[in-house]
């Protein structure tokens, strides 16, 4: 056994550092949008910090198993952002860019 659980340590991550406007980060290479600018669309979930890390350390591992099972073609993200002409348009289901667009492509 690992020792008693306390769920003061286990729900209290560490104190949060600003990276960007928009980012935070709490452990290393942990990287999330302030939760302060999501709690109006997405409801915000209390986990234990072993969680964060057991999600953080496979990170890769799902995103390839997703590809490898899902997608035709990746699109990296940057390729999104360089199609958009101002950042207000991800709103705007008018505006034809790659983010309004469906990234996977159907198979026959």
């Amino acid at each position: 056994m690992s020792g008693p659980y306390r769920y003061d340590e286990q729900h209290t991550p560490p104190a949060p550092e600003r990276v960007s406007e928009v980012a935070i980060t709490t452990f290393e290479h942990a990287f999330e949008v302030d939760p302060r600018l999501m709690q109006q669309w997405v409801l915000q979930q209390t986990f234990p910090n072993w969680d964060t890390l057991r999600i953080m350390s496979s990170r890769h591992d799902h995103l390839e198993w997703m590809h490898a099972h899902f997608a035709t073609k990746v699109i990296h993200g940057s390729e999104l952002l360089a199609g958009l002409e101002e950042p207000g348009d991800l709103d705007d289901p008018s505006v034809d860019s790659p983010a309004a667009r469906p990234t996977r492509e159907v198979l026959p």
